[in-house]
């Protein structure tokens, strides 16, 4: 019989059979010998009742590179506890733990060329296809669709931060953004909310993004830290009038810096972090009005930058005094671009929006979950609620349904107080 399948068959086809069988046949002893050794008797040893008894078989399959495998596996009756093979369980979960695998690898930062080739070596002869991997990727896809419908309800959000990351894409030769909205929670918990993609920091598309998070139930946070993008903090002002909108001091200190000589910049720099670090908004104006004072003549594009959004500049001053390090930058969502940008820079087959957006999930839903602690004490956490109740932040606002007008300006924390 396989003298005349080989006739038809290449040596490789019949290698890879005589393998599959080969395989099975030795699965299929070990588990009759695992079988055996729990009943403490062989097949045709006297029973003894407290060891359960042989009760037939069940049909086991096993995808391997190799085809599938088809072995039966020995069922036992009559035991206190259910049996269950260790053997065929741990064989059977393998395709589970492979999936997994891979999937972390490629979050990782591995291509599926390097992927394939990491499991031929480890593995042998257990194998999984290009076309496999492909698929299993693919379940990225899922698993962000999944995060961007679920409710938010449940997320305490105190903090906002806003950022958008952009990235190549091969197949169209341009940059795609991906914004990102990290939350600060008032437990301190550090979560990702949302991300999308986007082709421009525009007030349409941003204030869709806003609206979206509230539809899912986002409640209204207490700051909200941006850069200057002229779209976003638009759209900020107009979602949340009456949240603290916050300048990210950054991107703030980077536009400085552009414009002041590089040897005079220490002396201003401290200048500005003394301004910026000032025990209150009154006095942190002050300060600012005498650098203004002191540099407008030889510095006038750095002090009319200083100016720039004046007041969102200062509002992360108006906050418990241990988290306005947390709140005046747009650190959080950057150091998560860290993360994503060491992957991105060797994955070379990001083509379209969709392997981006998988990727840049991918890796941030597990930055999320690796900062996913709490670190505020109960006293900090009355400090927010407190401060909530300055803004008037639960009085319902305006309805995500209706038509929303330009924004309005609006009052520092201290007037409200």
């Amino acid at each position: 019989m396989l003298q005349g399948q080989s006739d038809a068959q290449s040596g490789e086809e019949l290698l890879s059979m005589l393998v599959r069988l080969s395989t099975e046949r030795v699965l299929q002893e070990a588990l009759e010998h695992e079988q055996a050794v729990a009943l403490g008797r062989g097949r045709y040893e006297p029973r003894r009742e407290s060891h359960g008894y042989r009760n037939g078989y069940e049909n086991g399959t096993l995808k391997t590179a190799e085809g599938v495998l088809r072995v039966k596996v020995p069922q036992i009756r009559g035991r206190h506890e259910p049996y269950r093979s260790p053997l065929w369980s741990q064989v059977a979960s393998t395709s589970d733990v492979l999936k997994q695998l891979i999937v972390e690898m490629y979050v990782g930062g591995m291509s599926q060329r390097d992927i394939e080739y990491s499991l031929e070596k480890a593995v042998g002869q257990f194998v999984l296809s290009k076309s496999t991997v492909s698929e299993l990727t693919d379940t990225l896809t899922e698993e962000y669709e999944a995060f961007r419908r679920r409710d938010l309800s449940g997320e305490a959000v105190a903090y906002l931060f806003i950022d958008t990351v952009y990235e190549p894409l091969r197949r169209w030769s341009h940059k795609t953004g991906v914004l990102c909205v990290w939350a600060i929670c008032e437990d301190g918990r550090k979560v990702l909310l949302n991300l999308s993609t986007t082709n421009s920091e525009s007030y349409e598309s941003c204030l869709e993004v806003l609206r979206g998070l509230v539809k899912r139930g986002l409640r209204t946070p207490v700051t909200i830290t941006t850069d200057g993008a002229v779209g976003l903090t638009k759209a900020v002002a107009t979602m949340w009038p009456k949240s603290l909108r916050l300048r990210c001091w950054f991107h703030k200190m980077q536009n400085l810096q552009q414009k002041v000589p590089a040897q005079a910049w220490p002396e201003f720099k401290a200048l500005v972090v003394d301004m910026r670090d000032a025990p209150t908004a009154e006095a942190a104006t002050e300060r600012r009005e005498a650098i203004i004072a002191r540099y407008q003549r030889e510095f006038p594009e750095a002090c009319r930058c200083l100016l720039d959004d004046a007041e969102a500049s200062l509002n992360h001053l108006s906050v418990p005094q241990r988290h306005q390090q947390y709140v005046r930058t747009s650190n959080l969502a950057e150091r998560a671009f860290v993360e994503e940008r060491r992957r991105t820079k060797v994955i070379p087959h990001l083509e379209t929006e969709s392997s981006l957006v998988n990727l840049v999930f991918a890796v941030l839903i597990r930055v999320s979950e690796r900062w996913g602690k709490k670190c505020f004490s109960e006293f900090e956490q009355q400090q927010i609620r407190s401060l909530r109740r300055r803004l008037k932040l639960d009085e319902h606002e305006v309805s995500t349904l209706e038509p929303i007008s330009e924004p309005q300006p609006r009052r520092s924390a201290a007037s409200a107080a």
